[in-house]
């Protein structure tokens, strides 16, 4: 299945800002963490279709997954 992938802020360093990949059927987000090499704590929020989800919610084909790393500020 195909997922469009979308990186934010330092999770963009040496990384693609966007790019497709394919994923098996049952496929998560903590799946393409793990494959772009994230730490688990460095994506800090993940977004499928631009709702909040977890890093097991399992994907379907032209989900758009866009992940984010902690947020700081005051």
């Amino acid at each position: 299945m195909q997922i469009k992938v979308k990186l934010f802020a330092t999770l963009r360093e040496n990384r693609e800002k966007e790019m497709m990949m394919d994923l098996v059927q049952g496929a998560t987000p903590k799946d393409i963490i793990e494959r772009l090499n994230i730490r688990a704590e460095e994506a800090a929020i993940i977004m499928i279709n631009g709702r909040g989800a977890n890093s097991d919610q399992v994907l379907e084909d032209n989900d758009t997954v866009s992940i984010f790393p902690p947020v700081g500020g005051g």
